[in-house]
């Protein structure tokens, strides 16, 4: 997947677009959480939510030693997460991939997280992080999920979305 990144100066801050970088078969989760301890109880959460899940999990410190802190049972997806938290930079902010599930499936269990405050996006879509950086600290303004919405649905587009809910066993 390409990755870029744009960046622009408004008074003292800048702002900047990173792309994350992905995966083909993989959905990722990003989200603001705080204190050491966030990467054990993630993959706790994630494990007792879905047994077969395959993860990782990087979290962002934002004070003491900033690292980047690191879980899985997946090491390509845990490296994945640990790139892609590097490079947004933004503290203690939380990146996850996941295999074997979908957000739907774990999102519950992550909302149960004591030490996560935000969710910002739960997708298999390509996603930017929108950055403000002052130099010192880096914050995630905003997430850009997938395309712009191009039409209103119609009946029969409605049906179809009825239909593959029922198809793949979210509706009855």
């Amino acid at each position: 997947m390409k990755t870029e990144s744009v960046c622009r100066k408004v008074h003292d801050l800048e702002i900047e677009v990173v792309e994350v970088e992905g995966k083909e078969d993989a959905n990722v989760i990003l989200a603001q959480s705080h204190f050491i301890k966030t990467a054990e109880d993630v993959y706790e959460a994630l494990r007792a939510a879905v047994p077969e899940i395959r993860f990782g999990i990087a979290f962002n410190e934002a004070s003491g030693p900033r690292l980047v802190r690191t879980e899985g049972n997946d090491a390509e997806l845990t490296a994945l997460a640990a790139r892609n938290a590097l490079r947004i930079g933004a503290g203690h902010l939380l990146v996850i991939f996941i295999t074997h599930a979908f957000p739907i499936n774990v999102m519950n269990a992550l909302k149960s997280v004591s030490e996560i405050t935000t969710i910002y996006c739960a997708t298999a879509n390509r996603v930017k992080v929108v950055i403000c950086s002052d130099g010192e600290a880096r914050s995630v303004l905003g997430i850009m999920d997938g395309e712009r919405a191009v039409g209103l649905e119609n009946e029969s587009e409605k049906e179809k979305r009825k239909e593959f809910l029922r198809k793949i066993g979210y509706k009855l």
